[in-house]
């Protein structure tokens, strides 16, 4: 049920946003105030308080984001309080910026090492990505877990390429223990 609220409302943001032809614009608002709500989760204790009246929490609504955000996206927000969703808000948000992504050729590649990677290496990557896949764009997310010991683990949507040596090490070993003396 939560998939489907949030695909509904999510697709009609997305739609909105089509309309105007303002697809990157609310993107990037849009990132900002998941971002911005993730950090703040007393605001969404209360948009979902079922003791607070529906007028107090439009009114907070209000202080907090009119004038900050475009008045679109307040009055989005207004009717998903309105309608009692905003206990899904956040799978409202990453469908809407997954859609846009989609569309605009937008890649989201995670990329795991063993050590830091300089710049150059990290722009080698995104390159190489860039040229093996049909995405317009790559959005980079680098993280280190030294227990790789050397190589890479790359994770586009579900899929995953690991070349990581502590992978090959572990098929090193499953093939040993299949051997038979």
């Amino acid at each position: 049920m939560a998939k489907l609220v949030g695909a509904t409302y999510g697709e009609a943001l997305f739609e909105l946003a089509v309309e105007e032809g303002r697809e990157e614009e609310f993107l990037s608002e849009v990132s900002a105030l998941k971002e911005l709500l993730g950090e703040n989760p007393d605001f969404g204790k209360l948009m979902n308080h079922p003791r607070v009246l529906k007028e107090e929490k439009l009114a907070v609504l209000d202080e907090v984001f009119k004038g900050r955000i475009s008045g679109e996206l307040v009055g989005f927000l207004r009717l998903v309080i309105s309608k009692d969703r905003y206990g899904e808000i956040d799978s409202i948000l990453d469908y809407f910026i997954d859609e846009v992504k989609r569309v605009k050729g937008i890649g989201v590649a995670f990329v795991t090492t063993a050590f830091h990677l300089s710049e150059a290496k990290k722009s080698e990557v995104e390159n190489k990505l860039l040229a093996t896949t049909s995405f317009n764009r790559m959005e980079m997310h680098y993280q280190v877990d030294e227990d790789l010991i050397g190589g890479m683990v790359i994770r586009i949507g579900d899929r995953v390429v690991d070349s990581s040596v502590r992978s090959r090490l572990s098929e090193l070993e499953r093939e040993l223990l299949r051997v038979q003396l």
